[in-house]
């Protein structure tokens, strides 16, 4: 049974005045005898001269296509993006906490606070819906609540499972759902502090939670390789899906709801029709190592995170790999987060950092019906600059060839077009 919910008194946060610099306030201030004495005629300053636009030339920073990449001190499990500010945090190995924010100005990334109440590994951090609150899970079995402006811990809720907490999703702004790795999930009422639901399934740990835009339906996915559904409303268990051969992932819903796809450690994605969950209704294998994590970006396109360390860009229905949004080389990436303005995607890998892509022309990414030609070296279209690595010295001619071959496919096309129709 989980202790009751401790609301933790926050510290004191006072801190000294900032010191101020009195050689500098001493320097500035006029002598008035010396400034009377000073001479009518005297020659103007030759610095006045100079031009100032050269001096500001030369101190403006560099604006950048992303945000730099911000390295850790240990491997970031998680990472999640606040929903409405550009502010970023990051759960890693050692139970520590990050915030950061972060900007396309280079040299602006700052941290902002961080927080070491975990004991374990933290698992997954989720922003609420306002930003205002963290919410995070560890392998400590403890289930945290923190003030998302200075990191202090608000609400410990220790011994919330009986083994290691893996996955975290708020419901709403007083509902949150967790599973463990022994397959158990939880709902819990944060206003009490404790859970009003407690069912196993699931044989294997539960990777990820989604919910359906009514609240009504959680499902849930497992390394037993089945999506289970659950109805909250009524508290109770509805039914497991067919195993497939892999674990599955991560889950979410698309097409408006009328779909849900499950990631699995095959590198095929699977698709289920709204209320068929039992079997799926639809696979498509991407060629990756495996499906980690899926950011949904728009109805149709999410991003998918793999061991290999590809992002990709992938449209469900018509199924299509889009291109490679970018890569952590040779670094499993563990989970991806879109910024509230979908215009980045950041990534957390074994690498230790947190990286930015660009995915600002995603949403305005059209897929055909038509199967375009493979590529003759089997190489992904890359969908940034960033995607063959950010000092690729041929990233240029890459982007160039890429263009030539579109336009060479799309003159094919046309002719294969014009010959159908004569016939």
């Amino acid at each position: 049974m989980a202790a009751p919910a401790e609301h933790v008194e926050p510290e004191s946060t006072e801190t000294d005045p900032p010191e101020t610099d009195k050689t500098e306030e001493t320097k500035t201030t006029r002598d008035p005898e010396t400034s009377d004495s000073e001479p009518a005629d005297q020659d103007p300053d030759p610095d006045l001269d100079a031009d100032p636009d050269e001096d500001e030339d030369e101190d403006e920073p560099k604006i950048r296509d992303t945000p730099e990449d911000i390295r850790l001190e240990a491997i970031a499990n998680t990472v999640a993006l606040h929903p409405s500010r550009d502010i970023l945090v990051c759960g890693d190995v050692d139970g520590d906490i990050y915030a950061y924010s972060y900007s396309c100005t280079e040299g602006e990334n700052r941290e902002l606070w961080s927080s070491g109440h975990h004991m374990k590994s933290c698992r997954q951090v989720r922003f609420s819906e306002d930003g205002l609150k963290l919410y995070s899970v560890s392998r400590d079995k403890a289930v945290h609540m923190l003030d998302a402006e200075r990191g202090q811990l608000v609400t410990r809720i220790r011994g919330a499972h009986g083994a290691p907490i893996n996955s975290l999703l708020l419901v709403d702004e007083n509902i949150l759902a967790t599973g463990d790795d022994g397959g158990t999930l939880k709902v819990w009422d944060m206003r009490k502090g404790t859970d009003i639901m407690h069912l196993k399934q699931h044989e294997d740990y539960i990777s990820d939670i989604a919910v359906d835009q009514a609240k009504r339906i959680l499902l849930t996915t497992s390394g037993d390789g089945t999506m289970g559904v659950f109805n909250i409303k009524r508290r109770r268990f509805e039914l497991l899906s067919e195993g497939q051969s892999g674990d599955l992932t991560s889950v979410a819903l698309m097409k408006r709801g009328k779909k849900v796809v499950c990631g699995s450690s095959e590198g095929t994605i699977y698709i289920f029709n709204w209320n068929g969950f039992g079997a799926t209704s639809d696979r498509f294998a991407i060629k990756a190592e495996s499906v980690e994590c899926i950011a949904p970006i728009t109805d149709s396109i999410v991003c998918t995170a793999s061991m290999d360390g590809y992002i990709r860009a992938v449209n469900l229905l018509p199924n299509r790999v889009i291109g490679c949004i970018g890569q952590h080389v040779g670094e499993p990436i563990e989970e991806l987060a879109k910024s509230w303005d979908t215009r980045f995607l950041a990534s957390s890998a074994h690498d230790q950092l947190i990286k930015f892509w660009d995915i600002s022309s995603l949403p305005g990414t059209t897929v055909n019906e038509y199967r375009k030609r493979k590529k003759k070296d089997g190489r992904m279209k890359s969908l940034s600059k960033k995607a063959h690595g950010e000092n690729d010295f041929f990233s240029g001619l890459v982007e160039e060839t890429e263009k030539k071959e579109e336009e060479e496919e799309e003159e094919e096309e046309e002719e294969e077009d014009s010959d159908s129709g004569s016939d």
